[in-house]
């Protein structure tokens, strides 16, 4: 699934390198980056702070952490991390992690996580996760956003409370033929279609942020479309409201699912969905409208008076 904005950089180049499956010497992930080893170790040592050996040992031993919380065998996550014995691995995790690598037990999201003078981290199942050390109240985090994304999760419910009044025709309808609002995610000619991408975006996004597996597009169906949203909206609401009180708005995400891994930055995301969000909106009202189905318009202001008067 690409779903990505293209380009690269070359840090993310690097990490890539160091990360890969195949790449287990410091002579292979510095060919995986078109390097010399010791240009390779010398640039992602200063640009990252950690060379590259020990990044990727310390970010192997957290993905293994990971695997062990979720019920790996320590024979499974030793293997997995690369180490020849269980005895090795065994000794390299009780350093690292102070506890025997059979005395894990389930922790929280970020649990798994060492000490790192870069901030990046394993992020499940098979990403990277730059922690950017923010503070709570820094750019991008504020009441705005906060009322930008509840406005976007009621008003969207709004829209798929009146799409349920109509009939199967009129929501596959064709009104907007060849309407695309982002390439990878085709054709968004109905009403049908334009709400499916609308709730699939925050799931999918979610999905990476939160290290779930890719979920699947449903069919336009209304009613489970209700069910989806009220189902991703909390969520959604949770996530943005912890980005905001981790001042946690530059993080960055590198996505080791997209084709190729993509790296993105919290703040981006959120307002990437924001954008195609209200975009979709309108375009829903726009068909609705077609359709011969009156509509409210959706200004952000009304939202808000009517929200305040029934508090």
């Amino acid at each position: 699934m690409d779903r990505r904005v293209p380009g690269r950089d070359r840090l993310r180049e690097l990490l890539d390198a160091v990360l890969d499956e195949d790449n287990r010497t410091l002579a292979d992930m510095a060919g995986g980056a078109y390097a010399s080893p010791y240009h390779f170790s010398r640039q992602l040592s200063r640009d990252a702070g950690e060379p590259p050996v020990a990044m990727r040992r310390r970010v192997e031993l957290e993905r293994a952490a990971w695997q062990l919380r979720r019920g790996a065998s320590v024979t499974d996550a030793a293997f997995a991390a690369g180490y020849e014995s269980v005895e090795g691995f065994s000794r390299a995790f009780t350093r690292a992690y102070g506890e025997l690598p059979s005395a894990v037990a389930a922790g929280g999201p970020r649990d798994h996580w060492l000490p790192a003078p870069n901030g990046i981290h394993f992020h499940p199942p098979t990403s990277l996760w730059v922690d950017a050390g923010g503070s709570p109240g820094g750019r991008a985090g504020d009441a705005v956003t906060g009322h930008l994304v509840e406005h976007d999760l009621d008003d969207t419910r709004s829209l798929l409370e009146v799409a349920k009044g109509l009939t199967a025709e009129q929501l596959h309808r064709e009104v907007l033929p060849g309407a695309r609002v982002l390439e990878w995610d085709g054709e968004e000619a109905s009403l049908a279609a334009v709400l499916e991408s609308q709730v699939f975006g925050k799931e999918v996004w979610l999905a990476s942020i939160e290290g779930l597996d890719t979920p699947v597009r449903g069919d336009g169906d209304v009613t489970r479309l209700l069910e989806r949203h009220d189902a991703v909206a909390p969520r959604w609401l949770a996530l943005v409201r912890d980005v905001d009180r981790r001042g946690a708005w530059d993080d960055r995400l590198v996505d080791a699912l997209c084709e190729p891994p993509e790296s993105f930055v919290l703040g981006e995301v959120v307002a990437h969905v924001l954008t195609y969000a209200a975009h979709r909106r309108q375009l829903a009202r726009l068909v609705l409208r077609v359709l011969g189905v009156e509509v409210a318009d959706g200004d952000p202001i009304t939202w808000n008076r009517t929200r305040r008067s029934t508090r």
